[in-house]
């Protein structure tokens, strides 16, 4: 008995080391899909924010939203994200002031300062989507973040494309694998959420 048990346990954990080790290639491999397609609006998914502005990771997202925007990719841009911590602004007001001193109209810039995870963001965002008549969007975030993001915003029903920053502060061999290892924690606790019919 015992070695029967013993032998299923290790068949246990070698087909989940097996689906750990896929997610991540998935993850991964997604993680340079770009879309090219024309979109009624670019959703840039919230990251920190500190004192004096967004942090370096939420930065080059916003520009790279301003640049789909500026090249004629997308005709409006919605940021995402709510308050961190009390003493600053919410994450998408202050990736608005950021466009805006950058030279984006405000009348372009849509914004939802409720929402504190990817799926609150995409939520909202489908909202916002739904009462400006926004059919088509691009999501933006980092690279490794997409798979998730993308199917998320799918599960939400946003008609949504990945549009990764082309500049991440996740380049080095460590950084991609910390931020790698994270992503295939979520997504895969995202997919069991989805499977059990579990609240995000």
């Amino acid at each position: 008995m015992r070695r029967r048990a013993t032998k299923v346990l290790k068949i246990t954990i070698v087909v989940l080391v097996l689906v750990i080790a896929v997610t991540a290639f998935r993850i991964y491999s997604y993680s340079d899909n770009s879309s090219d397609t024309q979109a009624d609006a670019a959703v840039v998914l919230g990251a920190a924010v500190w004192s004096h502005g967004v942090s370096p990771v939420f930065r080059e997202r916003i520009n790279h939203a301003i640049e789909l925007y500026r090249s004629g990719r997308v005709h409006k841009i919605v940021f995402t994200g709510g308050q961190g911590n009390r003493n600053e602004p919410t994450e998408a007001a202050a990736a608005r002031n950021y466009a805006v001193s950058n030279g984006i109209s405000p009348s372009d810039i849509l914004i939802e300062q409720r929402s504190h995870t990817t799926y609150e963001n995409l939520v909202n965002a489908k909202q916002l989507a739904d009462t400006h008549g926004l059919k088509k969007v691009l999501i933006v975030s980092d690279p490794m973040h997409m798979k998730r993001a993308i199917a998320m915003a799918h599960d939400v029903g946003l008609d949504a494309y990945p549009s990764p920053t082309l500049t991440t502060r996740y380049t080095g061999f460590r950084s991609q694998g910390e931020e790698l290892a994270r992503e295939t924690f979520y997504y895969l606790g995202y997919c069991v959420q989805s499977v059990l019919n579990l609240p995000s």
